[in-house]
């Protein structure tokens, strides 16, 4: 066994220090210079910038997601079976970074072509960032899973990632579209590229970090002897994994659509576009402060009834976002913020529990499969986000948006039904899926309890 493959069986349940946390951390804040644009920006960039219309990109988005179908699993895989002296996560993030960037700056390249070639030049370079993407981020996620086998350490962890995320989210909706304006000077499809370029090369260096700090301290069971059919096979027998994919699913259609209406909203509805970017960060701040309280919230509260509870806050407040008038400016912001406060837990909870059932596919069949658990579990994530922006592109379409103008009353209330109730409705929904996860604290324990037991024996 290759030296960074041993386990250290004393330091498994060890509490891990500060700066792996923090350098951790530091990944998810360069992935968002990607996911934030995504979410926030890349649909109105292919309707206001590059001229597609609001239906074909989003139905492009989502058609996209059939390649991602594929390319997750596959990627889960060979990270699970990746043997190299750095270990098998850690070198993806030394060594995509630069590709990585290279499919962000094409991917906001606005060649002059015909509307066909448009979209066929979209749905290209869309597919090529989101694969370098699931290079990287299936990688990086399943690291998480094997820093440590503590539960409330991979909260901590986790809670770590999506701070720097939720802070990524706020830099890139504060300062994109300024970046945009000064590096392009007046050209804008050049201030787009250009801003992608230098948002890819800091990712780069934070990944670089990533592999800098961390250290893999859990491996599969020495006699594990598995292919990729087997390692999804398990998935569809663990119940807590299969709820918890649903619920990444539900919850990422929310986030999304909230984030991707966002803009067309503060736009067209309220018509201060002068406070688009006031309006994404206080979101953004929102989400990172959620995130931060979140290993205190799991000291008083079990995983699974903190994310009903705040599911169904999300759910009530944003149905009651439709109601608020287009004026009443301090009313919108305060309300948009305590929907961030709500969402912000959601992603360290979910991803500190996708390790546990991880840890709970190991102990009930003898077979781990890190990545594979997490890289499923993104998939749905990114599925989730694509049927949002297709919801949005066809809610817009209906009725009847046009690009950079003034909206009539049917569109402009599309526009506030994608950022209240639909995703209100879908945050509701969540909250009852919820209640089928199984994999409670006393279980956890247990889990985690045989599995020490298990590898001290392995070693003797």
């Amino acid at each position: 066994m290759l030296e960074n493959e041993k386990i250290d069986q004393e330091g498994i349940l060890d509490p891990i220090k500060l700066k792996e946390k923090i350098g951790y951390g530091l990944g998810d804040l360069g992935f968002n210079f990607y996911w934030a644009n995504i979410s926030a920006f890349l649909l109105i960039f292919y309707t206001d910038v590059f001229g597609i219309s609001a239906a074909a990109a989003g139905t492009m988005m989502l058609v996209t997601k059939i390649v991602d179908a594929f390319t997750d699993p596959i990627m889960g895989a060979i990270a699970d079976r990746t043997k190299t002296r750095f270990g098998k996560f850690r070198p993806y993030l030394l060594w995509g970074g630069l590709p990585m960037a290279a499919a962000g700056v094409i991917t906001y390249t606005t060649p002059d072509l015909a509307e066909g070639g448009k979209v066929i030049w979209a749905y290209g370079t869309y597919t090529l960032m989101m694969m370098m993407y699931t290079v990287l981020s299936v990688p990086y996620s399943a690291l998480s899973g094997v820093i440590t086998g503590r539960s409330q350490d991979r909260t901590e962890l986790i809670s770590f990632r999506f701070i720097a995320a939720f802070t990524g989210t706020t830099l890139v909706n504060f300062f994109t579209l300024d970046l945009v304006e000064f590096l392009g000077n007046g050209n804008e499809t050049l201030g787009w590229q250009l801003t992608m370029g230098v948002y890819g090369i800091l990712a780069a260096m934070l990944f670089a970090i990533v592999f800098y700090t961390t250290k893999e301290r859990i491996s599969p069971p020495a006699q594990q002897r598995t292919n990729a059919f087997s390692d999804l096979k398990d998935l569809t027998k663990n119940r807590p994994w299969l709820v918890l994919f649903s619920i990444a699913l539900i919850i990422m259609i929310t986030i999304t659509m909230r984030a991707g209406a966002s803009i067309y909203y503060i736009k067209y509805y309220v018509n201060r576009p002068d406070l688009i970017k006031y309006f994404l960060t206080a979101y953004g701040l929102a989400l990172a402060a959620g995130a931060a309280i979140t290993p205190l919230l799991t000291r008083f509260i079990d995983k699974k009834n903190l994310l009903i509870l705040l599911m169904t806050m999300t759910g009530i407040l944003s149905i009651l976002f439709y109601f608020i008038p287009s004026d009443a400016i301090w009313l919108m912001f305060t309300v948009h913020i305590l929907i961030g406060l709500a969402l912000g837990p959601k992603s360290p909870l979910a991803f500190s529990m996708y390790a546990d059932t991880a840890d709970y596919t190991e102990w009930k069949t003898g077979r781990r499969a890190t990545a594979m658990t997490f890289s499923a579990a993104i998939f749905s994530q990114k599925l989730g986000g694509a049927l949002a922006s297709f919801a949005i592109g066809a809610v817009l379409a209906t009725m009847g948006y046009v690009a950079n103008e003034a909206q009539s009353d049917a569109s402009q209330t599309g526009i506030i039904l994608t950022i209240s109730v639909m995703p209100g409705i879908v945050a509701l929904l969540a909250a009852f899926v919820m209640r089928y996860y199984t994999l409670d604290n006393a279980m956890l324990k247990k889990v985690q309890s045989d599995l020490k037991e298990r590898k001290i024996a392995e070693k003797q």
